[in-house]
């Protein structure tokens, strides 16, 4: 069994970290704060951008997997650094560099999205995600690393809770019978990602030399209005459906005064006031993994929601 670097436990550092030790494996994962360990699972903390730290708790690693993520608001100011380190450490140790990415990129566009699609994004988050990959193909061209890209629409899924947009906000009030919100346009086709596919298509394409070099798209089951996930959410939950609002501007507005994470999501309203739709049939004709089908992402996401609420009383 290998060693393998997790950066960031978030909802995917974690779902990663897990799957990798369900699998035999040693991680190691990296944060700023560090965590009390679990079965396989060794925590560090140390801050990522320190690329001499980063290379000393990388070494002997197969493959160093950044599923970190700075703040919302930060984002432009703290990606950089993040992505040079993990290259660094990349480069040092001789470990794959796994990156975990979004849709950000390609910014808006007419019909389904695949990874031939230019990074054409004009905001400054899409930029720099777009730069972040960049810099990391660049390296791996000049063979000074080994690097591959895993892109993921809008997360769902047991472990997603402040970050999604079917989590937090919309799965508490689902579960009382009481209406829900939503950004943009309800009834717009959207791609929502399951968590442990995302996991899933990370650990696989670490071992899969074909795939360095390359962005792939998680396997991705067909998009679903958020609507439409809501009354599938509902069902699943027997509560009676739910009205689905859309926020209205206005109120985006006054909110945004007071919230930096509301502020920072005018610049990707776009992904939610038209069709956003992944296409990601070149990873399932190249690789094993397959997307959970929808009805079972739906049953374990209530599962998980009715647990926790019931913990946190």
């Amino acid at each position: 069994m290998s060693l393998y670097v997790v950066m960031g436990f978030g909802p995917a550092g974690a779902a990663t970290a897990r799957l990798l030790a369900e699998q035999g494996h040693s991680v190691r994962v990296v944060t700023t704060s560090g965590r009390s360990p679990e079965p396989g699972i060794e925590h560090v903390a140390l801050d990522a951008t320190d690329s001499r730290r980063l290379i000393e708790a990388s070494q002997g690693a197969a493959a160093i997997f950044n599923c970190a993520a700075p703040p919302y608001p930060r984002w432009t100011r703290d990606w950089p650094p993040l992505a040079s380190s993990a290259c660094a450490a990349a480069e040092a140790t001789g470990a794959v560099l796994v990156m975990l990415g979004n849709l950000y990129g390609y910014g808006p566009v007419d019909g389904p999205m695949t990874e031939q699609l230019p990074l054409a994004a004009t905001g400054p988050k899409g930029r720099v995600r777009a730069q972040v990959w960049q810099q990391a193909q660049d390296l791996h061209e000049q063979g000074r690393i080994k690097a591959v890209e895993v892109r993921a629409s809008d997360f769902f899924g047991p472990g997603v809770t402040d970050g999604g947009h079917l989590a937090a906000r919309v799965m508490p009030r689902l579960l009382r019978g009481k209406p829900v919100s939503t950004l943009g346009d309800p009834d717009a086709p959207h791609s929502w990602t399951y968590l442990p596919d995302v996991a899933g298509a990370l650990v696989e394409v670490a071992g899969e030399e074909r795939a360095w070099g390359h962005a792939w798209h998680v396997p991705t089951e067909p998009a679903l209005s958020t609507r439409e996930m809501v009354d599938r959410l509902a069902a699943r939950s027997r509560t009676e459906p739910v009205a689905v609002r859309r926020l209205q501007p206005a109120v985006l507005g006054i909110a945004s005064v007071f919230s930096p994470l509301i502020r920072e999501l005018k610049e990707v309203r776009y992904q939610f006031d038209r069709p956003f739709v992944v296409d990601s049939s070149a990873y399932e004709a190249a690789f094993a993994l397959r997307a959970t089908p929808v009805d079972e992402q739906v049953e374990a996401t209530v599962a998980w929601w009715r647990e926790r609420l019931v913990a946190k009383g």
